[in-house]
């Protein structure tokens, strides 16, 4: 039923394993560094039709500070800061309440609530563009920072609340009952007993979270219309002309648009190895 590991393989297979390895990485790699390199051309260059050989010259500086002074790059950061830090923050909450209520409280629509909220994740967002749309432009939250991270909020509890109620069911609920014998209000348990014990949960949540918001290109062109409320993602495309396309910028710009979703992956690294992990041998 699972695969075999490879180090109860025969001699062949390790062997064939060791040779193939390196070679599907340069492969799964190829993208990143096929952005790389034409980030480093200049415009010349790609014109010329020069994509994929050896630069004729390298513009890696002036296509990097560029994307800050031909753009408002920076305007778009904030932009996605604040856009991306309220969503985890929100979506993280909510799902650590519900699905402790979820986990821990015996009631009679339980589980068909926790079944709704299963359900939302199947739901193809691409279907809800036009009601959300008009939705946020009636309440006057179209175009605005505040619309796109209570959306991408509401959007993202379901999945949190999913992926928090099973860590936290996983607990001993000895250690609940326990604390309520000895008089604990509700509020301190949850506080001071539950969150402690899904922390590598948290983190891994907060890292999933944080790279689903900060990568969405979908919303953020369905939610703004002008340059002030657009994030990272959707403000690269000011980098291209209206009848020039400028290659070597938007490959700039998508690199340094990635480099904070990593940043927070390093350094959450062993927390989101151990939520992810939490629970496997069990």
């Amino acid at each position: 039923m699972f695969p075999r590991p490879i180090e109860k393989a025969g001699p062949g297979a390790r062997i064939g394993y060791q040779l193939l390895l390196p070679f599907v990485l340069i492969i799964w790699l190829l993208p990143l560094l096929a952005i790389f390199a034409t980030s480093i051309r200049s415009g010349a260059d790609i014109n010329a039709g020069n994509v994929f050989g050896w630069p004729g010259e390298f513009a890696m500086i002036e296509n990097y500070v560029a994307v800050f002074t031909r753009s408002q790059a920076s305007m778009y950061f904030i932009n996605s800061i604040l856009i991306t830090v309220p969503s985890v923050a929100i979506s993280v909450s909510l799902a650590c309440l519900a699905g402790y209520a979820l986990a821990i409280y015996r009631f009679r629509v339980a589980l068909p609530l926790f079944f709704l909220f299963v359900a939302g994740n199947f739901v193809p967002f691409q279907i809800l563009m036009v009601p959300v749309r008009d939705m946020s432009v009636r309440v006057g939250l179209y175009d605005t920072i505040a619309g796109q991270f209570l959306f991408h909020a509401a959007f993202q509890t379901g999945f949190c609340t999913l992926f928090m109620r099973n860590f936290i069911k996983a607990l001993p609920f000895d250690l609940i009952e326990s604390a309520r014998i000895e008089g604990v209000k509700e509020w301190r348990i949850f506080w001071f007993v539950v969150l402690p014990l899904v922390r590598p949960a948290l983190a891994a949540l907060a890292v999933l979270i944080f790279t689903f918001v900060w990568n969405d290109f979908f919303w953020a062109n369905v939610l703004t219309q002008g340059e002030s409320a657009k994030p990272i993602t959707a403000g690269v495309r000011a980098l291209n002309g209206q009848f020039v396309n400028n290659w070597h910028l938007v490959s700039a710009a998508s690199l340094i648009a990635a480099i904070p979703p990593v940043i927070m992956f390093f350094l959450m690294q062993r927390h989101f190895i151990a939520g992810l992990t939490l629970g496997a041998v069990k």
